[in-house]
């Protein structure tokens, strides 16, 4: 973007509340990307935190086979499916307020998960925890964007949120074991209250408030419809694991959901003041950077499953030493996050990505050589390593390429895009490499059967990553002003 457009495009967002002076402003910087930062870790931390402590819902709820399935599955459908609308809602409500508001829903809903009694109030709780981290993550992006200006700084500032998500979705395993094992299974939940209590007062001190100076209202047609048709992909998505792609319970909301996203487009091409500027998908970096999450994220969010169920299943890991063993990776991932800065003005935004695309790959094949007797060193850790590192590198520099190409009035929106991006992506992954894990094993439970099942799951892991860095060679800009 020339400076010119840049500025034409900087007067159509301002702060509401006066500006501070220079050195304020300064000061304030790390206060806001720490508020932003914690507010993206309790939203990741529960898409993985309650894994360990399903078993110990299901005997104190009574939960069925598929109750315990929904336990997972109603926060990710309602975190895909508002996503977009909670970021668009950003631009034109506030930013500052929709934080508030996204992390003060997911902490209310956190006590009513933590505190429920019987099922359906825990499947409940969840499915509304979803609806808050919805509204609350695309608002992180955008708030610590918007105190950052473009360039190293902010190149940087993304790198420590992403490396702060990653973390989160790491630490999942970890803290979900620590907290069932030494408490009980609610305080998965209710950990996230007097977190989110201190987030919210630091944030609503060091936030100023921002939001798009246009008049423009929510586009209620494309909002419904966008909501709809995600939320539907993601539930037929997520069927896959119980009924199989060809079930009509998978293939009716699949593609509902797609005519619905079809009907979307439609829409937002004859609607004035459109939820979502198709012309924003002109813009190379947007676009790219969003495909190239959404085929790496397809491989990513899987990483974490498999490592757990192998380490656990194969292995014979308590879940609290599982997650023990991965916290090498998880440093790692953050690791890669915070290298991406360094190195994108050295090598080119695009060069960076690829090379951990590439890194990432690397590591997938060599944990598909894993064995059912395999060392930690040589089964665990030195794959984990290669994986989250290169991970981490692409995953901050696609964010970094996305958020730039985007017109500070569509802040919030290109935020949400690249977070749905990267949620239905892994979605789809862990559906499909699930299924390709379950065809090798052939309903086998031994040691031998389950480990070829995971070692084709990550041989076709490292294929995708592979694919996602021929498109990143292919499509993304070859040089970027960030950075």
């Amino acid at each position: 973007m020339t400076r010119m457009a840049r500025a034409a495009a900087e007067s159509d967002t301002a702060p509401i509340s006066p500006p501070a002076g220079p050195a304020p402003a300064r000061a304030r910087t790390w206060e806001v990307i720490l508020a932003a930062c914690a507010g993206q870790f309790l939203v990741v931390l529960d898409v993985s935190v309650v894994n360990v402590a399903l078993p110990s819902m299901r005997a104190d709820l009574g939960l069925s086979a598929s109750g315990l399935q929904w336990v997972l599955n109603s926060y990710s459908i309602s975190f895909a499916g508002f996503m977009l609308l909670g970021g668009r809602a950003a631009d034109l409500f506030g930013r500052k307020l929709m934080f508030l508001t996204g992390l003060g829903v997911f902490t209310l809903a956190s006590v009513v998960g933590g505190l429920a009694q019987v099922g359906w109030q825990l499947l409940a709780a969840r499915a509304v925890q979803g609806l808050g981290a919805a509204v609350l993550a695309p608002a992180t992006l955008t708030i610590l964007t918007s105190a950052v200006p473009p360039g190293a700084a902010r190149t940087r500032a993304i790198g420590t949120w992403t490396a702060v998500g990653a973390g989160g979705g790491a630490a999942g395993g970890l803290v979900g074991g620590a907290l069932t094992d030494l408490l009980s299974w609610r305080w998965v939940l209710l950990i996230n209250v007097p977190v989110g209590v201190l987030v919210l007062a630091g944030a609503a001190v060091w936030l100023t408030e921002s939001r798009t100076r246009t008049g423009r209202r929510l586009d209620l047609p494309g909002a419904v419809l966008v909501t709809a048709g995600l939320a539907a992909v993601a539930y037929g998505i997520v069927q896959t694991e119980a009924r199989g792609w060809g079930a009509a319970a998978t293939l009716l909301p699949l593609t509902g959901g797609v005519l619905l996203l079809a009907l979307f487009v439609v829409v937002e091409a004859r609607t004035k003041v459109p939820l979502m500027r198709l012309g924003l998908f002109r813009v190379r970096a947007v676009s790219a950077a969003n495909a190239a999450m959404f085929v790496c994220g397809s491989a990513s969010f899987a990483v974490w499953f498999f490592m757990t169920v192998y380490a656990q299943n194969v292995l014979g890991y308590e879940p609290l030493e599982a997650g023990l063993a991965l916290v090498p990776s998880s440093l790692s991932i953050v690791f890669g996050s915070k290298l991406a800065p360094r190195l994108m003005p050295l090598a080119g935004a695009r060069n960076v990505a690829v090379a951990g695309a590439l890194v990432a790959a690397a590591g997938f094949g060599w944990q598909s050589a894993l064995t059912p007797d395999g060392p930690y060193l040589s089964s665990v850790l030195g794959p984990g390593l290669l994986i989250m590192t290169g991970l981490g590198v692409t995953g901050t520099t696609l964010a970094a390429l996305a958020t730039a190409g985007a017109e500070p009035g569509d802040a919030g929106l290109v935020s949400g895009l690249i977070n749905t991006s990267r949620t239905m992506g892994g979605a789809l992954g862990l559906a499909v490499l699930s299924t390709v894990a379950a065809s090798r094993t052939a309903g086998g439970t031994s040691a031998r059967a389950l480990t070829e099942g995971y070692a084709l799951a990550f041989r076709t892991g490292g294929v995708v990553v592979l694919a996602g860095a021929l498109l990143m060679v292919l499509w993304l800009p070859r040089h970027s002003s960030d950075g």
